[in-house]
């Protein structure tokens, strides 16, 4: 096998270049603090949910003969258990925890006494073999424990994870290769899973299947169901596709496996499809968190500009999922475009899942909570997965599975490399190793906007160091040694001949702003949203003294400004409207009170205990 890389995706072509894990080393900040928290935490906590809800144990169930009976949790649940076990290679591969190495050492254990002799592994299926293939979830469980298989191969070698990995593999290329069933999954994942399991091995047969799965996609070979087939992403061919649509989490995992395939085959056809569809569905079904899916019944994007802040659902897997899509078209293009949009998705509506221990979870992110929610089951899997407040686990566990091993690889996505030198992507203080230079950045954003990269080591050469100037950040400047340079967004390129101890320092203009919505989203209209560099704000009703949320009537359009920590404080009008028998008619003057309205952080609201919350506001009329 080839010399294995630590990190989650790793093409064998692209404009650029991904960087192992254990050569990026947050070192605090924002991500860092969260990274080891993951670590200390949060992979615990679903370790001790899989074996209390029983998932673990499934596996078990299966080599003491007492499956279907013994059986517990959803029939996806397998692939939670798998996830888990690529968090846990992870963390085993960034920091070495001996302790998650052991875990999954017996977890591989079980796993290969458990797999069929012809590599069949499924808890809930193994008597009634791909019956279900719309909503049984076997391939897409399959797709997990790939990625396991992956991280493992790539952190600590071959093992019992690995082998069984592989021989999955082999099996899922004998039932559906060519001369096998000529059927998909209802829920993709799998595509780009096979894919990453070639690069890692080397073996074409896995990348060959993965395009078979993708060619497939589009040409109903499953049922119609009453979302219609496009909630399987199989109405309509990729490359025919002008909009990603359907159940956004299978569309966005959907779109990763067809970049993978591109990638390594060379369709630019196929390529420049899920761009377009990238394109239009940034422009017109996403929130101004990142998050996408406006539709709770099917999980779906829902049409163009169907963005009713109150109606989001915008799953936290599908924040995952969009981030994975925009940094494998950032590897294959090299475009600033995607890095942007990562970091919109990570800071608001990845962030915004986990509470401030670890230990609960948001499944879907409002951008409008209207009412006081009930508190969350603590002591059983919460069946709720629109819950207003964070629970520590759900019957459906996709989100924090997810999040632990989103942030256990998450140095993988800092920087990059390519023939003229090194990229750097996303804001977070860490330590990088390169072969051209070992960099060492210093930073306390998205708190404050200066950034200041210092070369610990570098080539004698001549090599350019590129930095992203996210989109947001007008004026923004660079200074290196006592040159000074006004930047637009993009990438800034600096080149010379670099020596150790050299630095630059980049200040982007943390200036508080509103943000005024696309008119054709009528659900928010006349609003405005507070923004501060790259985080999004929101008004919470335990800060604010004189009225309830849904009280408020209008803002001053003065900018908000910083009032002590990442808090913003901006002019307000509360209103007291009177009762009526009928809500339309004649206009009618409230009473109204003047007071200041407080904007916090969208990724920390409901920490507080039960609140109500809103991001859109409504503006005051211009005077």
């Amino acid at each position: 096998m080839p010399q294995p890389m630590a990190c989650p995706v790793l093409p064998t072509t692209g404009a650029l270049r991904p960087i192992a894990i254990d050569d990026v080393r947050l070192t605090g900040g924002f991500w860092g603090k969260r990274q080891e928290r993951n670590a200390d935490r949060t992979i615990g906590h679903c370790l001790t949910w899989m074996r209390r809800a029983g998932w673990l144990a499934n596996f078990t169930a299966a080599v003491d003969g007492t499956l279907p009976a013994a059986r517990r949790g959803r029939e996806f649940s397998d692939a939670d258990v798998y996830k888990v076990a690529e968090a846990m290679a992870w963390e085993v591969g960034r920091s070495g925890n001996e302790r998650l190495d052991k875990e999954v050492l017996d977890f591989g254990e079980l796993l290969a006494a458990a797999q069929h002799p012809d590599g069949y592994l499924n808890t809930k299926f193994e008597a009634a073999r791909y019956s279900d293939l719309e909503w049984g979830h076997e391939l897409y469980c399959y797709g997990h424990l790939m990625q396991a298989g992956v991280a493992r191969l790539r952190t600590a070698g071959e093992d019992d994870l690995t082998a069984v990995t592989i021989r999955a593999a082999d099996h899922v290329c004998a039932e559906f290769g060519p001369d096998g069933r000529e059927r998909v999954c209802g829920h993709p994942e799998i595509e780009m899973a096979l894919v990453e399991l070639h690069r890692a091995t080397g073996e074409r047969r896995y990348l060959e299947q993965a395009k078979l799965f993708i060619d497939r996609r589009g040409t109903r070979t499953l049922a119609d169901i009453e979302f219609g087939r496009q909630y399987f992403q199989d109405d309509v061919p990729v490359k025919q596709a002008d909009v990603l649509h359907g159940h956004v989490v299978r569309a966005l995992y959907l779109a990763c496996g067809a970049v993978d395939v591109a990638v390594e085959t060379g369709d630019d056809e196929l390529l420049g499809a899920v761009v377009r569809q990238w394109e239009q569905t940034l422009a017109s079904r996403t929130y101004i968190t990142g998050g996408m899916g406006s539709r709770h019944q099917d999980e779906a994007f829902g049409e163009a500009f169907e963005l009713a802040p109150d109606r989001a659902y915008a799953e936290t897997c599908a924040a995952i999922a969009s981030v994975m899509l925009s940094w494998r078209l950032l590897l294959a293009t090299g475009e600033a475009r995607f890095a942007d949009l990562i970091e919109r998705t990570l800071f608001n509506a990845v962030a915004v899942s986990p509470d401030e221990q670890g230990t609960s979870f948001f499944y879907r992110n409002t951008l409008h909570q209207r009412r006081l929610p009930d508190l969350p089951v603590t002591d059983a899997e919460s069946p709720r997965a629109a819950a207003g407040m964070r629970a520590p686990w759900y019957e459906v566990s996709c989100c924090p599975t997810n999040i632990a091993r989103t942030l256990a690889s998450l140095g993988g996505y800092v920087a990059t490399t390519d023939v003229e030198g090194v990229q750097l992507h996303q804001f977070m203080a860490a330590q990088i190793q390169t072969d051209v230079a070992d960099l060492h950045v210093q930073t306390d954003y998205p708190h404050d906007g200066k950034v200041t990269v210092h070369v610990l080591r570098t080539v004698s050469r001549e090599w350019t160091l590129s930095v992203r100037i996210p989109s947001w950040a007008a004026n923004a400047t660079i200074r290196t040694g006592d040159s000074q340079q006004t930047v637009r967004p993009g990438y800034a390129k600096v080149r010379r001949k670099w020596q150790a101890g050299d630095q630059i320092v980049l200040d982007l203009p943390m200036t508080a702003r509103w943000t005024w919505p696309d008119p054709r989203i009528d659900a928010v209209r006349g609003c405005v949203a507070a923004e501060r560099g790259p985080l999004v704000y929101c008004l919470e009703s335990v800060d604010q003294s004189n009225a309830d949320l849904a009280t408020l009537a209008v803002l001053t359009t003065q900018p908000p400004e910083p009032s002590g920590g990442l808090t913003l404080t901006a002019p307000a009008r509360w209103s007291r409207l009177p009762d009526r028998s009928w809500p339309y008619g004649n206009a009618i003057t409230p009473q109204e009170l003047s007071s200041t309205a407080v904007f916090v952080p969208y990724h920390l609201w409901g920490n507080r205990g039960p609140s109500t919350m809103r991001v859109f506001v409504p503006e005051h009329p211009p005077q």
